[in-house]
């Protein structure tokens, strides 16, 4: 750790100061941590015990709901318990650690998104290569890939904090750990961190975010030439993704990819991709998948008829 750190501890100031907000915000965040736990556990086992788990677009969902838990469980739990604490305290290195794990399971998330965008390409757009394509081979070496740019990319998060001198004050004005507010903190000049930081992050972001809106721009252009009913098919499909891509991408690009600076709106916008994003992703993949609603009777049915078995 840096020698020049005096900070041992940093105080959350978290959404609001208010108790009745406070306690409002605790229900809320408490149903919602709950939903985003059942919904994207009921996707993960009903890919994984049914045959979706052998097509390429339902193998990238189960890992995209297990990055979604993993996410929003690195920020959710803590919130809601500080929302009926006291004192709203994380130590330095915990915060080091959640800022670690956040931007490794956003990462993820985001090149996972990446890997599915790429799979309804090559489904459209070359379809007699599909299968050959995107074989089992090709969408784990996707999955491993997702975790080693995430990887990459949250190291130089961690190492950047790292280096970053605290000698006091010690709120940050957030409800987790996060580069930009710990970069207010710091007693240093961070011009030179905050740039480091928004080419990590905010170009990242915003080339990912490109290269998805183009895939997707391709995949409408394709289109034009197939039938009413294959083409309405595909975009119900290609409809649900870019959905999840807006929703999770567009306050991530807003705080990120801008001169490193933090506003009060950022709290607001960061629920978008920890914690509203991560609730309504099973939603929104499920709701108009006639695929998905199948194989969820199927395997709950056969789940709670086996567990009524044993139970007679």
């Amino acid at each position: 750790m840096n020698n020049k750190n005096n900070v041992t501890e940093f105080i959350l100031l978290g959404l609001s100061q208010n108790n009745q907000v406070q306690i409002l915000c605790f229900v809320v965040f408490l149903f919602c941590y709950v939903a985003i736990l059942m919904g994207n556990f009921v996707v993960m086992i009903s890919i994984t015990c049914s045959q979706l788990i052998e097509q390429p677009m339902y193998f990238f969902l189960a890992y995209l709901s297990i990055m979604d838990v993993c996410y929003t469980s690195t920020v959710t739990p803590k919130l809601i318990r500080d929302m009926l604490a006291e004192k709203k305290s994380i130590s330095y290195t915990n915060c080091l650690i959640q800022l670690f794990t956040v931007h490794f399971f956003g990462g993820v998330e985001v090149f996972i998104l990446t890997g599915m965008a790429y799979d309804r390409f090559v489904a459209i757009c070359k379809p007699l290569h599909y299968m050959a394509v995107m074989s089992r081979d090709r969408c784990s070496a996707l999955v491993l890939a997702a975790c080693g740019g995430a990887s990459l990319h949250s190291f130089a998060q961690f190492l950047l904090a790292t280096l970053l001198p605290f000698c006091g004050p010690n709120e940050i004005n957030h409800y987790f750990c996060d580069m930009y507010p710990l970069l207010k903190l710091a007693c240093t000049d961070t011009h030179r961190f905050g740039l480091l930081v928004t080419a990590n992050s905010g170009v990242i972001a915003l080339m990912v975010f490109i290269v998805l809106m183009a895939s997707y721009a391709v995949i409408l252009y394709t289109l034009r030439a197939r039938s009413s009913e294959s083409r309405q098919k595909a975009l119900s499909t290609c409809g649900s993704h870019v959905t999840v891509v807006v929703l999770f991408f567009g306050p991530l690009l807003f705080i990120y990819f801008r001169p490193p600076t933090t506003f009060q709106e950022d709290k607001v916008l960061a629920l978008f991709y920890t914690i509203i994003a991560p609730m309504l992703n099973p939603l929104i993949y499920t709701l108009k998948n006639s695929e998905m609603k199948n194989a969820m009777k199927k395997v709950w049915n056969r789940i709670l008829f086996k567990g009524r078995n044993q139970m007679f």
